[in-house]
């Protein structure tokens, strides 16, 4: 089961990424930790992909592309993976397949989480974090006992910038620019699996698992 994870900021992918990781057994990979691994394991490409990012600057794609293969040359990921956070852009799409085409190999599907946008908003600027152990709420949907205080720690929660109501439409918005050619590439290819992740965590999680099924049979 080889697949690809897509979707918004504030959508759930973390929540459903761990889920669907733990249900077919297949490593859970993001972009961060790829990163990670490549600069502690001192690989050519982390130690290229070090230097872009302690100067604050985008790593190129053609770097990005390699640790990728990197690590989906390592032993966990004979059975299948998840990528999460890359592919970006059609390019890096490109450059997956035809990596995987090389080795043999190809995406099972791409699972696109989608939210509407106003609902987006709502669940992340609702979003409060302790300043002092990280533990996060919700106003809404996980509140602390008492306002304002964690209450692990009972440290202030605190309302951060980038959950705020116009950082998160910015972020949103680059995000969809950023993915819209992304989707309609994997559409193209008969590859998407869009799912409706505006319902529970259960349910949305449920219809991943029946329409994985389905498709690697």
């Amino acid at each position: 089961m080889n697949l690809v994870l897509l979707g918004p900021p504030g959508a759930g992918k973390g929540t459903q990424a761990e889920r669907i990781s733990k249900e077919f057994q297949i490593p859970h990979i993001s972009t961060g930790d790829m990163f990670r691994e490549a600069i502690k394991n001192r690989t050519a490409l982390g130690a290229q992909a070090e230097k872009y990012m302690a100067a604050g600057e985008l790593v190129p794609d053609e770097i990005v592309i390699g640790i990728v293969a990197e690590r989906l040359t390592q032993p966990d990921t004979a059975g299948g993976f998840l990528l999460d956070g890359f592919p970006r852009t059609v390019p890096q799409a490109q450059a997956l397949d035809k990596f995987l085409e090389e080795n043999g190999r190809s995406l099972t599907a791409v699972v696109n989480i989608e939210v509407d946008p106003e609902i987006l908003v709502a669940r992340l600027s609702g979003r409060r974090v302790c300043a002092t152990c990280g533990a996060v709420y919700h106003v809404a949907t996980k509140p602390s006992k008492e306002p304002g205080i964690c209450d692990l720690c009972r440290g202030e929660l605190i309302h951060r910038t980038d959950d705020q109501e116009a950082t998160i439409k910015n972020r949103l918005a680059v995000y969809h620019a950023q993915t819209a050619p992304l989707v309609q590439y994997y559409r193209e290819s008969g590859l998407l699996l869009p799912v409706n992740g505006e319902r529970a965590i259960d349910e949305v999680y449920q219809e991943i698992v029946r329409e994985l099924r389905n498709r690697d049979r």
